[in-house]
């Protein structure tokens, strides 16, 4: 979970030209952001990821073809996988919690404002969450009441066996919804060793998201 050393790169996907266009325009006059490439589709979105390598795609959860739903996979299997954000008109509940559950790295609509999708974009980018603490806090909630696989096999004892203490720690204050500052100023560290420690506990655990972390987390009793 590397954050880009250069600019950083987005893929647009949406099947409307006029959001692409939108969106294209506000990143576009956002310093260290740049567009590589746009799509009108999930299957399309998933191959010019691989042709272009970007650091974060913009999915549209509705679209012909193939849907951001059912693109996050094949996103996620590339090498190195971008990370993916969802853009939706609407805030459907069961669209936020399939997509987090399929490893997506966050939840955006697109009524936000463009200060927040620049915010999205590089959060996601420096391996955030998109979803702030409390909506993170509330939709883990959701998939536990709701018996939700949390997106890895297993025992969670036997996912977070190999995490050092400090590893632990942090695991448990992702499953409070805490983002990496939060954490960081709990802990008395940098933003830039939390980030380490946040990509070494998903390499151990097997899982893809903060979000599944977060959830395997409240499995293993580390967090309330």
């Amino acid at each position: 979970m590397t954050e880009p050393a250069g600019p950083i790169r987005v893929l647009l996907a949406d099947d409307e030209a006029m959001i692409r266009a939108g969106v294209r325009l506000i990143l576009r006059h956002a310093e260290g952001i740049e567009v590589v490439a746009e799509a009108p589709d999930g299957r399309r979105a998933a191959e010019l990821a691989a042709a272009h390598h970007p650091d974060v795609v913009l999915l549209d959860v509705r679209m012909p073809v193939c849907d951001g739903l059912a693109a996050i996979a094949p996103l996620l299997a590339l090498d190195p996988a971008p990370r993916v954000v969802m853009l939706s008109t609407f805030g459907d509940d069961d669209n936020v919690v399939r997509a987090l559950r399929e490893g997506a790295a966050g939840f955006l609509l697109k009524d936000e404002g463009p200060q927040e999708l620049i915010s999205a974009v590089r959060a996601a980018a420096a391996g955030d969450a998109v979803l702030s603490p409390g909506v993170t806090g509330a939709v883990i909630s959701r998939m536990l009441t709701a018996g939700e696989p949390h997106g890895v096999g297993g025992a969670a004892d036997d996912r977070i066996a190999r995490l050092t203490g400090r590893e632990r720690e942090v695991l448990a204050m992702l499953g409070e919804g805490l983002s990496n500052q939060d954490i960081a100023a709990r802990l008395g560290i940098g933003t830039g060793t939390v980030k380490t420690h946040v990509g070494a506990i998903l390499d151990k655990t097997g899982t893809t998201s903060r979000v599944q972390a977060a959830l395997l987390a409240h499995r293993a009793g580390l967090a309330p």
